[in-house]
């Protein structure tokens, strides 16, 4: 019988990567990944196509990640908990049967929350700031360019608040590199009274303007959508608690991203 493809919703702590790619001689979430699959699946060495959805950099987590590979094992619920049982950092959540020609790089959407502590922050000031990101721009001043295009679309930025944390929420069908980070960057130097609003605008509309880059640790990215794939979740009240824990662990007490989890 052929190996057929999946796709499956991960969860992890990114303090203990060195981001989410394989890179020799690092610890990887892909290189975990791998780890797991062979450790399932001895004789597909070398035949799995692993790929993800979505890059994350050394730091961030994710509460819902994807990644799509061949799997020889037919049942899905039995796939998660044989991943599950030999993975101690990657969670895998929620699998879903994966078309031959489908590329999971193109999604819907994706959603990040950057976790930003408030103490020195106008709040009112953030959330003015936010919809300037919105929509259609040229983010060249706002991303690490990779030679690809620079011009992309945020459909929202949500700022709420909550305990001691701003959380600023993020939709939109792609990130460029660092985007989400430049971002937070430059509208907590404007909540903080160091920048304005008209150099984010100017920015935006090519001046060079730098903001910095905000903390990889407080990024977390929670969903990669998709119209098409019917995931179905492994409803597991032990790994439940074990993400939880991992993700407790990290510089923000991110507990609550099981809740959001919950499909």
């Amino acid at each position: 019988m052929s190996a057929r493809r999946v796709a499956v919703r991960i969860a992890y702590n990114g303090k203990g990567f060195s981001g989410s790619q394989r890179q020799p001689g690092l610890r990887t979430v892909e290189g975990e990944v791998l780890r797991a699959l062979e450790a399932v699946m001895p004789r597909m060495e070398g035949a799995f196509e692993l790929k993800a959805a979505s890059r994350t950099d050394a730091g961030v987590s994710a509460a819902g990640n994807v990644i799509a590979f061949r799997s020889a094992m037919r049942d899905g619920a039995e796939l998660l908990r044989a991943l599950n049982a030999v993975s101690g950092d990657v969670h895998f959540l929620a699998v879903a049967e994966l078309p031959e020609e489908r590329n999971i790089r193109h999604a819907a959407s994706r959603r990040y929350r950057y976790f930003l502590p408030k103490e020195g922050i106008d709040i009112e000031a953030a959330r003015a700031c936010a919809p300037l990101f919105e929509g259609e721009h040229d983010f060249r001043r706002f991303c690490r360019d990779e030679g690809k295009g620079t011009v992309t679309i945020i459909d929202s930025i949500n700022v709420s608040d909550e305990c001691d944390m701003l959380v600023i929420e993020f939709i939109a069908p792609r990130f460029l590199w660092n985007m989400v980070r430049r971002i937070v960057a430059a509208i907590a130097a404007v909540a903080e009274g160091a920048r304005t609003m008209s150099e984010l605008e100017r920015a935006l509309q090519g001046e060079d303007l730098q903001f910095g880059l905000a903390p990889a640790e407080n990024l977390v990215l929670m969903d990669v959508e998709y119209h098409d794939l019917a995931f179905v979740r492994h409803d597991d009240p032990v790994l439940h608690r074990k993400i939880a824990e991992g993700l407790h662990r990290s510089r923000v007490d991110l507990s609550l991203l099981l809740s959001v989890r919950q499909r």
